[in-house]
């Protein structure tokens, strides 16, 4: 599963680019601000962070595809319900901390010179999660998310400030169907096209 969502995105990188008639190289970061909906979890929101690269790939004046590469961040602190919902599963600790890689396709419309909207998927590989939720020792949460963004980008020069809703729309619970466990995101930050 994991190579064949990498086999895609490389193979829409490299054949946008291929055709496109701007393009441009850059890295990002800035804040996430997540949720994991479920009874499971808290209903607030935790802060977390995003790191990565991106391009852009120009297809005419209206639009350009920017593939990304991204590391997420996401903690989470569970509800008082969860020991009711799943015994034995938390080993230390009620909170989930989850580390993904993310690949977003974005198709950005541009609305003037310096404003594009922004849509697209979101595949997203779990790396690195918290050993608190554990049970048997078998991880509680899946290893991908699928993901849809939406969001606005500003561009002046080279520099990009952006806002995005990534939506996720499979269940992460990996250990049954009692509660489903789906992802949130309003992701803010700054880009800096280097090339």
């Amino acid at each position: 599963m994991k190579a064949k969502i990498v086999t895609l995105a490389l193979a829409v990188f490299i054949f946008s680019a291929a055709h496109a008639q701007t393009f441009h190289l850059g890295v990002k970061g800035g804040a996430n601000v997540n949720k994991i909906t479920g009874k499971s979890f808290k209903d607030e929101f935790s802060y977390g962070y995003h790191l990565g690269a991106f391009a852009e790939i120009g297809l005419g004046k209206k639009f350009t595809i920017q593939p990304e590469i991204v590391f997420n961040q996401i903690s989470q602190d569970t509800s008082s319900s969860f020991n009711d919902i799943y015994k034995n599963v938390l080993s230390n600790g009620t909170k989930a901390k989850l580390n993904y890689v993310s690949i977003p396709i974005l198709l950005n419309v541009k609305l003037s010179k310096f404003v594009a909207l922004q849509a697209g998927p979101q595949f997203a590989i779990i790396k690195d999660k918290s050993k608190t939720m554990v049970e048997n020792g078998k991880s509680a949460f899946k290893q991908g998310d699928f993901s849809m963004l939406a969001g606005v980008q500003f561009k002046l020069g080279g520099f990009r400030i952006f806002g995005r809703y990534a939506l996720g729309l499979n269940n992460l619970n990996d250990i049954d169907n009692k509660d489903k466990w789906r992802s949130q995101s309003v992701q803010v930050g700054v880009g800096l096209a280097i090339l």
